[in-house]
């Protein structure tokens, strides 16, 4: 249950501290207040704290940051929650404080516990802890598309749908990869073909990686090999006859020079050493010198050979091991066009499988869904008729459109649409076509309640869901707000005064004028208060001592339902 909240610098709200404590975590918290007194504000703290988009404007003017911050006490039996919190790194304690702080130039964050959270872990956690209903909610009844959904959740079919949905999209997904291999199989000689041919072609030449850039510098040397024949015969000559026979003469002179002066015996020995060098390095010479020869033929050799590595790479990639690496893959895609038989008749069989195991599954979310809609239509009846819809019909009809696998989709085969008849004796017709905007907001209070019933959810706000209602019906929508607020702690936002007359605590909403800045405040209603509040609600600036009565009166026709609902609860508790 929501237990504290505070806000601070939102719009017209400069500083707001409320505590909301109703006895076992339930009961009706009514508020009131001229049209522009501010109940809306309240509803954007509770929006900012389930993670809605912020817009800038909403900070106070003037003010750097507003603050929203909610305490919500968790009832033990909402192990879910408790378990989730406790994952998360947010405590285990059962208490949950939301905090959101928007800045003036934009920015927003979020936390839990203290700890800095996502908005998708907020809402998440904000989903479990409240359900808001908003006066504009009831445009949803006029979606067609959308009472499927409304179906599953008070069926709670979500986890079903939920498993159909992952086993139709592996369906889908298999079904889209054996079309291809269908398709490849139609044209796979062909391309069998044409991958032996590439990969003969390139076995003929049989490349190896590197050889272009070998085969480039042998061209290079065949074509130079005049310059490279003179340019090594005047080398050698140098070497094999002027400087190996001036060395010889230096080693021979030194080898006297160190008997005369032992201390050169060093310089002897390096000198030395690069006479023997000088004639290694003729050696050498004289084999380089000897492997060059002019060879026509071996040049166009390496011609022909580099161009067919060129025709290659044109061909099949920019390197030699790209083209490699093509001829691979190649051989791959030919090992698995030998094996598209077994592999098309492997994936034939998971088809199979998971077709059947589509239809089995569509079937049995259909046949659940048939049922929910039978029991919701019995108990729309005794939600209508609590609600002054004295012998109107509420059907669940189901299109029939077939059950072949062409419907499928993935949320199954079964397309829906609520019928509903408001006068006896009148064909139920299309609910989006007959019901008023006061049907509406019943019909909307109606499913609301049963899925409530149906929820963990303790705290549940409704945002003027009372509009366009009066009378009776005003009286019923009354009646049945305080029921549901003997099973969870509602927070209502009316105008009615069936309604405020009915709750356990009432706040009134005014604005005031203070040092030229307009101000929002919310006050809890004493007793005598309620009444003041109420004869305005009845009869405005009006109100006379008959009125007064009149309030007075509702507020113990109040006291007397919340005794009755009361009551009625010990005997027949709410199914949670």
């Amino acid at each position: 249950m929501l237990s504290e909240l505070k806000v601070e610098n939102l719009a017209l709200i400069e500083s707001l501290h409320l505590h909301f404590d109703q006895e076992e975590g339930s009961g009706l918290v009514v508020m009131t207040g001229e049209t522009g007194a501010g109940k809306s504000i309240l509803l954007r703290a509770i929006h900012l704290l389930m993670g809605g988009r912020a817009q800038v404007d909403w900070v106070r003017n003037g003010a750097q940051q507003c603050v929203v911050e909610a305490l919500f006490v968790v009832n033990a039996n909402h192990q879910a929650l408790l378990h989730s919190l406790q994952e998360s790194g947010f405590g285990e304690d059962g208490t949950v404080v939301l905090k959101r702080v928007l800045t003036s130039d934009g920015k927003s964050r979020l936390y839990v516990n203290g700890s800095l959270a996502t908005v998708k872990m907020v809402s998440m956690l904000a989903a479990n802890l409240l359900n808001v209903a908003s006066q504009h909610d009831h445009q949803q009844l006029l979606q067609p598309a959308l009472h499927l959904d409304f179906l599953d959740s008070l069926g709670e079919h979500w986890d079903e749908r939920a498993r159909f949905s992952r086993i139709f999209s592996q369906w889908q997904q298999k079904k889209e990869e054996l079309s291809g291999l269908r398709r490849q199989e139609r044209d796979k000689e062909q391309r069998r073909d044409f991958l032996h041919y590439q990969l003969e072609e390139i076995r003929q030449i049989g490349p190896i990686a590197g050889e272009d850039e070998e085969l480039a510098a042998e061209r290079k040397r065949l074509k130079n090999a005049d310059a490279l024949i003179s340019l090594s015969q005047k080398v050698y000559r140098f070497f094999s006859s002027t400087l190996v026979d001036g060395m010889f003469e230096v080693r021979r002179d030194m080898e006297q020079v160190v008997q005369l002066d032992a201390e050169v015996e060093g310089l002897a020995a390096e000198l030395t050493a690069y006479s023997y060098q000088a004639e290694e390095f003729v050696s050498q010479l004289r084999s380089y010198k000897d492997s060059l020869a002019h060879n026509p033929a071996r040049l166009e050799q390496v011609n022909e050979r580099i161009n067919g590595l060129q025709h290659l790479k044109r061909k099949y990639g920019e390197t030699l091991e790209a083209v490699l690496a093509y001829a691979a893959a190649a051989e791959s895609e030919l090992q698995r066009i030998d094996n598209m038989d077994k592999n098309m008749s492997a994936l034939e069989t998971v088809v199979a499988n998971l077709e059947e195991e589509t239809r089995r599954q569509v079937a049995a979310l259909s046949d659940r869904r048939r049922q929910t809609a039978d029991h919701l239509t019995a108990a729309m009846a005794a939600e209508l008729d609590s609600l002054a819809f004295n012998q109107s019909g509420f059907e669940v009809r189901f299109q029939e459109q077939g059950q072949g696998l062409e419907v499928i989709k993935n949320n199954g085969w079964d397309r829906v649409e609520f019928f509903f008849s408001a006068n006896p004796g009148e064909p139920a017709r299309p609910l989006a076509k007959v019901a008023s905007g006061g049907e509406l907001s019943r019909l909307m209070l109606a499913l609301k309640c049963l899925l409530a019933k149906k929820d963990m959810v303790e705290t549940v706000i409704f945002d003027e869901v009372d509009a366009g209602i009066g009378g009776e019906a005003a009286e019923a929508v009354a009646r049945k707000i305080q029921e549901l607020a003997t099973h969870h702690q509602v927070f209502c936002v009316t105008h009615l005064p069936q309604i405020a007359a009915r709750g356990n605590s009432h706040f009134l909403v005014a604005k005031q004028m203070e040092q030229g800045r307009t101000l929002s405040s919310f006050s809890l209603l004493a007793p005598e208060q309620r009444v003041d509040e109420l004869a305005r609600m009845l009869a405005g600036d009006s109100a006379s001592s008959q009125t007064r009565a009149w309030a007075l009166e509702l507020l113990a026709k109040g006291s007397r339902g919340r005794k009755e609902t009361e009551s009625r609860k010990q005997e027949t508790p709410c199914p949670r």
